[in-house]
């Protein structure tokens, strides 16, 4: 039977993002001929000698003779598989590192490349690109077909790589790169928006300390990591012309973005595994993160409670409630007191202290803890604690999973748990897969709601499963590991579900893969240096806001000044005070080194600096919320790119330093050391400086003063007298 001839697009503006390269199917413009060996009919080849097959109604598959294949969505070309064919990797792959934090290192490596295209056709199951080796030991398929998820069914469409012939640890896709498209997105990332030109590994891992390019180089990578180590990395990335595409693996995936070759981009799924993509077809960025959120989930909206300030506490009962105390005579609004040392303090080897890693109260420091939660109830606050799954072998939990068989085990030594270097000296890691683990740990997670009262916690790490491992379940710690974090945020999530029903709770977390959004509710941007470093410090915040918003994490926080480094300065907290005040939780940390570090109390100017952002946030927070609301649907961020606001305006694109807070609130906060102005850029509308009423005609670059104060944000099409007359 004959198929329709659907007409080629000939406008192909502002549309489909080229970066990813999955291969596409083709679809025949076909009059009645002879049919081919699958059933379809032989195509027709058009003017431009290519093939052209509809998948649904609007989206097309075009291959050209030599395999090329762009998916056409309603005339709009988005991705392109490059015709330079498949490659199939063989390699042993080797973790080294301490940290959280691996350098891998391969051996043997061997490949072949499916260089030789030997047509396509079309059946029920999609349209099919069948690539071989010229030597005959590789034999592959690219499927396009559409997607199954009937909420998906309209806007996705599934790229399969599967390996008929022959043995792999890897597969990978060309994918062209096209001019005029981005690779925008990819989870917590620091850098930059745009991620063209670069190369990098997507896995779980520890942030690193510093992130000096120069300091990487000559010192232990398993401290300072890199550019792109990240605890929360996804497989995804978003083309500004309005597409996206998420690679659907728990294996880690290596992207090359037109850096060793400025005409390809290549993404390999380290596994044997069929390779498989979903392209989400917006028309639009905000429409193609709403397409993501319905397949990888949407965070429970966090309660009212959640958008006023957050304070970090610690020290102890006395120090707490002479914390309180100053707070509430300061004038200073807050939701929540955040009490990380609970536990108890551990010093470090090299200054400062932190926290024992156990799920149990330190009695000496916090006696009556539940009478102490109940006091900050009583005063119409919350209060929020710390939790992580590492078992230190010297600490309470250890013997009894030990005997439980409830760590995961040392290949070297089965029955033995694996011990690794941790901050705290030498853990074991919860065994997941083992529901008895689950239900150990989440008898003492209880027990902090139930027994002491307390309203939620940092949900921290979970980025050191070992990826050799053994399991009680038997499955490869290799396809645990990049999805260890949505199993430790889970935990907190059903215990919360179970316990406040009626969402009267906050988790905030720090690692991730796609799906984690499902469970968590809000995720924080890690450990940043406190200090100026754009490689690590406050100039990293902002793009790795917008960065997991564009990956469909709506709610994001960071720590108020940093965590590692420093001491941090006067002029650094208020800095970072400002930009705590325009996002969506505003929260403070002591950092690694409390007693040095600057902070809120330490002088009166820095005291009514706060309390005025403090006020600022705390107007702002009804406007959050609704933000929220919104995005429990739509998973619309709340900090967001301005690609999400002004999707044609091409000056927006690369701007990694500004955003906009829900949709009127652009802010672009002041992060370099000493800087009293900074650019900027106005989109089209009329803008209005929050501070001073001035309003300024977009679509132009301005340089505006910024002091101490009057960090730059404007309001799209009216005075915001409200926030000016905070004081």
């Amino acid at each position: 039977m004959s198929r329709p001839c659907v007409p080629r697009g000939t406008s192909h503006a502002l549309v489909a993002p080229l970066a990813f390269g999955l291969a596409l199917g083709l679809a025949a413009c076909a009059d009645d001929g002879p049919a081919t060996e699958s059933g379809e009919e032989s195509s027709e080849e058009t003017g431009d000698a290519s093939s052209r097959f509809e998948l649904r109604p609007g989206v097309v598959v075009v291959v050209t003779p030599t395999g090329a294949a762009t998916l056409e969505v309603d005339a709009r070309d988005t991705l392109t598989l490059a015709d330079v064919g498949p490659i199939v990797r063989r390699f042993e792959e080797r973790y080294v590192g301490a940290g959280g934090i691996w350098e891998v290192t391969r051996t043997n490596p061997s490949e072949s490349r499916l260089e030789r295209f030997e047509g396509a056709s079309q059946d029920e199951s999609g349209v099919t690109l069948q690539w071989s080796s010229s030597d005959g030991n590789a034999r592959g398929r690219v499927v396009f077909s559409n997607h199954g998820q009937a909420d998906l069914a309209d806007a996705g469409t599934v790229i399969t790589f599967t390996l008929d012939e022959g043995e792999a640890d890897g597969l990978a896709l060309p994918i062209r790169c096209d001019a005029e498209g981005s690779f925008h997105g990819f989870g917590g990332q620091y850098n930059q928006s745009d991620q063209r030109g670069e190369a990098f590994r997507l896995m779980v891992s520890e942030q690193g300390i510093g992130r000096d390019p120069s300091v990487v180089e000559s010192g232990p990578f398993f401290l300072e990591g890199d550019e792109h180590t990240t605890y929360f990395p996804m497989a995804w990335y978003l083309d500004v012309r309005g597409f996206g595409v998420l690679f659907e693996t728990p294996r880690s995936v290596e992207v090359d973005l037109c850096a060793s070759d400025p005409e390809l981009a290549w993404f390999e799924v380290t596994s044997g595994e069929p390779l498989r993509a979903e392209l989400y077809s917006g028309p639009t960025p905000a429409e193609v993160v709403e397409q993501l959120g319905r397949k990888v989930g949407r965070p429970a909206s966090p309660p009212a409670w959640a958008f006023m300030p957050w304070i970090a506490a610690q020290g102890g009962r006395d120090e707490v409630l002479a914390d309180l105390a100053t707070l509430e005579s300061a004038g200073i609004p807050f939701g929540a007191l955040w009490v990380q040392d609970w536990t108890g303090i551990r010093m470090n080897l090299d200054g400062g202290f932190g926290v024992n890693y156990r799920w149990l109260p330190d009695e000496d420091l916090y006696p009556d803890l539940a009478g102490l939660i109940d006091i900050v109830h009583q005063g119409g606050h919350k209060f929020l604690s710390y939790a992580n799954p590492f078992v230190p072998n010297n600490l309470d939990h250890f013997g009894p999973m030990s005997d439980m068989d409830l760590l995961v085990e040392d290949p070297n030594s089965p029955g033995q748990p694996y011990l690794t270097t941790c901050p705290s000296g030498l853990c074991a890691t919860p065994d997941l897969t083992n529901e008895a683990t689950r239900t150990y740990i989440k008898g003492f997670l209880s027990d902090m709601v139930e027994i002491y009262g307390m309203d939620g916690w940092m949900a921290d790490f979970s980025e050191w499963l070992p990826h050799d491992g053994l399991l009680s379940d038997g499955s490869s710690a290799l396809d645990r590991h990049n999805t260890y974090p949505i199993e430790w945020q889970r935990l907190t999530r059903e215990v919360f579900d179970e316990l406040r029903p009626d969402g009267d709770w906050a988790m905030f977390a720090r690692a991730g893969w796609p799906g984690v959004h499902a469970v968590a509710q809000l995720h924080w941007i890690g450990d940043q240096e406190a200090d100026w470093s754009s490689f690590d410090g406050l100039p990293t915040v902002v793009p790795a806001m917008t960065n997991l918003g564009l990956s469909g994490v709506p709610i994001t926080t960071h720590d108020i000044a940093g965590f590692s480094g420093g001491p941090s300065t006067k002029e650094l907290y208020m800095r970072w005070t400002e930009l705590g005040a325009f996002t969506p939780i505003m929260r403070t940390h002591d950092g690694n080194d409390k007693e040095n570090n600057w902070s809120w109390e330490r002088d009166a100017e820095t005291s009514d600096h706060f309390r005025r952002f403090a006020l600022i946030h705390e107007l702002l927070a009804p406007e959050l919320e609704a933000f929220a609301a919104e995005a429990a649907t739509s998973s619309m961020p709340l900090v967001r790119h301005l690609m999400l606001a002004f999707p044609d305006d091409p000056m927006v694109w690369n701007i990694s330093d500004q955003y906009m807070l829900g949709d009127k609130l652009l802010v672009a906060p002041v992060t370099v050391e000493g800087a009293s102005s900074r650019e900027l850029y106005l989109p089209a509308g009329s803008w209005f400086d929050v501070w001073t009423g001035e309003m300024h005609e977009g679509g132009q670059t301005i340089t505006v003063d910024a002091p101490i104060g009057s960090p730059p944000v404007f309001n799209l099409g009216e005075d915001r007298s409200d926030l000016r007359a905070v004081n």
